[in-house]
């Protein structure tokens, strides 16, 4: 079966983000959602609860990307150090005063770089911000607590939706690495939007990142719709009954269908899923968007 090589130094992963930089991500989030944000949820062994704020859809997108590759590092965290079990690379798409705009997103001592082993992650985060978070106080109450907070992609939101181009660059990213690791995991690639593209159609993008395969199987595209409004989530769904538009059918088509062990981690989650359900959620909160990065960066076998 596909999807089940062991994940060690020798034959590492790769996860690569595709992040929506348009105009529309300046939009703040609903705030259902952000009362949502103070109630405690579990993910990856943890519980995350945060203080309600008037964030940008952008502000929540990096505080998710920001955790996920903090839990990333701790993963690979030995006695020894911080073992190369990933390669990551976050693409950012959007415009500026110059038009469309698709590169490497990352801040600090790693700008301009498309992917980096997570060694290299870990020791250079562009910053530390002292944030505030809420705890469970053992007593059925919660309390404010002080956490150092790593900072490696920050916010930007300006023009256009390039996700063509920005899946384009992806599929150029991934075959280099690729050929480099035949051996390995496949990697995951992981889009996350608030709208339409506007450049031109990604179909075909798509498809050539999908058809990029290593011996244990094809790339795996991902599609997480992020949400300012009261509708409900849609997880992982297995068909397009209960998506509401064209758009959230046409992302749903693009994304790959999750292999055996990701639907087993997502029933662990309490999340209905069958055999045809694909790694794509529509009108996603804050909770369901750091819900699907759990589930969709886990490994399935990591030495």
């Amino acid at each position: 079966m596909p999807y089940t090589a062991e994940i060690s130094r020798t034959n590492p992963s790769c996860f690569l983000f595709l992040i929506d930089q348009s105009a529309s991500m300046q939009e703040v989030m609903d705030p259902t959602d952000l009362q949502a944000m103070d109630k405690p949820m579990v993910a990856d062994g943890r519980t995350y609860t945060h203080t309600a704020s008037g964030k940008t859809k952008g502000q929540r997108v990096a505080d998710a990307i920001n955790r996920l590759l903090q839990n990333l590092v701790i993963k690979c965290a030995k006695s020894e150090g911080v073992r190369d079990y990933y390669w990551v690379g976050v693409i950012g798409y959007g415009g500026d005063s110059s038009g469309m705009k698709v590169g490497p997103a990352f801040s600090g001592t790693l700008a301009g770089r498309e992917l980096v082993p997570i060694s290299e992650i870990a020791k250079s985060p562009a910053r530390i911000e002292e944030r505030a978070r809420k705890v469970e106080d053992g007593a059925g109450g919660l309390v404010e607590q002080k956490t150092k907070f790593a900072i490696w992609f920050d916010p930007v939101s300006n023009g256009g939706t390039p996700m063509c181009q920005a899946m384009t660059k992806a599929q150029a990213i991934l075959a280099n690495w690729i050929a480099q690791h035949q051996m390995s995991f496949p990697p995951i690639v992981i889009n996350i939007t608030d709208g339409e593209w506007t450049d031109a159609d990604p179909t075909d993008a798509a498809e050539s990142i999908k058809a990029l395969a290593t011996n244990d199987g094809n790339v795996l595209l991902f599609n997480v719709h992020i949400s300012s409004n009261q509708s409900a989530s849609v997880e992982f769904p297995g068909d397009e009954s209960r998506l509401t538009d064209q758009y959230a059918k046409f992302l749903f088509n693009l994304s790959s269908v999750l292999p055996t062990y990701m639907r087993d981690i997502a029933r662990q989650e309490q999340l209905p899923v069958a055999e045809t359900s694909r790694g794509f959620a529509f009108n996603a909160d804050m909770i369901a968007l750091i819900r699907f990065l759990d589930i969709g960066s886990r490994p399935s076998n990591l030495r």
